[in-house]
């Protein structure tokens, strides 16, 4: 098993486990501890992962950080870790004191489902306020996991890390401003656009509506896009499948005639079968179109549904449990279908057991 695999294997068990975890304790020992070996290191010896290592503050004796993983006797990351249930904002100040009185490169701040990676890029043997690496175990991207992969024991090389730490942190900043602005412009971002394609006084009420088409144009912009990477990956997919086999095989579309089977509900559906083509045969993945709801099954049959989608005003993904029961969850667009990708594995493995 790969280290990607590792990862989500693990982030699977995270969403399984995480309701029966009632302590801090709990949360080192089912979330935190796996995943530091995952990272390559053994947590029971104590050369490589040294629990509750001492980090005396001046006068103030016995503070002791969760972990220590170390090299050559010398820690080169401190682990703190909070209970799964815990914002982790409130103690960043406890690992900056920690980060001050070890000689520890690199900082990690987890409630076993978000993990924050500081280290001192502003100034020396100071931690930065701000993380330069953070991602959420169960949501997390292919490009998080290969810069995660860095810090794996068979990999690990500070130079290295550090070179691409001030990279990723104003990257991750500039990708942050940039989602803020799309889902709620600014009057500067705003009126960049305005002043370029309307000539007239921008005044309050064409400031408001132009706040409005920036948004809409903005997030079709992003629609189409994806919609057109899904469809160019998924078509030259089909059509070496087609050539493989001597036959076209033609997409089905099940829909009522008086049924309007719309772009997003298309996007949707090729979000679902991109996220499940290493899972299963992209073929067997199809769709039905109702009044009320937009079906993405197994097989074409209705007795094996992997997901429903609600396109309306309100926008959620439902998934249906082993009893039938919906389980629903609200987007605000179509491409945080992807940020469920876990929960898909799951409904799959049980819809392919299913007589």
């Amino acid at each position: 098993m790969d280290f990607k695999d590792q990862i989500a294997q693990l982030a699977a068990r995270v969403e399984k486990m995480t309701p029966q975890i009632q302590t801090e304790e709990a949360t080192k020992n089912a979330l935190v501890m796996p995943f530091i070996q995952i990272l390559g290191y053994d947590v029971f010896n104590p050369f490589e992962v040294n629990p509750e290592f001492v980090a005396d503050i001046g006068i103030k004796k016995g503070e002791k950080v969760d972990y220590a993983i170390m090299k050559d006797g010398d820690p080169i990351i401190i682990v703190e870790c909070k209970h799964h249930l815990e914002k982790l904002d409130p103690h960043n100040s406890q690992l900056f004191r920690y980060f001050h009185v070890c000689s520890a490169k690199f900082g990690l701040l987890t409630n076993g489902l978000i993990y924050r990676f500081y280290t001192d890029l502003n100034d020396v043997n100071k931690m930065d306020e701000k993380p330069f690496f953070e991602f959420n175990i169960t949501e997390i991207k292919d490009a998080q996991i290969e810069e995660l992969k860095k810090f794996h024991k068979s990999y690990f090389d500070v130079e290295n890390i550090s070179n691409t730490a001030s990279d990723l942190k104003y990257t991750n900043e500039i990708k942050a401003l940039i989602t803020s602005e799309l889902r709620n412009p600014s009057s500067v971002f705003v009126k960049h656009f305005a002043n370029q394609v309307y000539h007239g006084k921008l005044t309050e009420k064409i400031l408001t509506q132009f706040t409005e088409l920036v948004k809409r144009s903005s997030n079709q912009v992003l629609n189409d896009a994806i919609t057109d990477r899904l469809k160019t990956a998924l078509g030259k997919e089909e059509a070496n499948s087609n050539q493989t086999e001597g036959k076209v095989t033609a997409e089905p579309v099940m829909a009522e005639s008086n049924i309007v089977t719309t772009d997003e509900e298309i996007e949707g559906f090729f979000i679902v079968k991109s996220i499940l083509r290493e899972s299963i045969d992209h073929k067997r993945i199809t769709y039905r179109d109702a009044q009320s709801y937009f079906a993405i099954l197994l097989d074409d049959n209705n007795r094996k549904t992997i997901c429903r989608l609600y396109l309306g005003n309100k926008k959620y993904l439902v998934i249906l449990d082993e009893n039938k029961k919906e389980v629903k969850h609200e987007i605000t667009e179509v491409d945080e279908i992807y940020s469920h990708a876990g929960k898909f594995t799951e409904v799959i493995n049980r819809l392919i057991n299913l007589n």
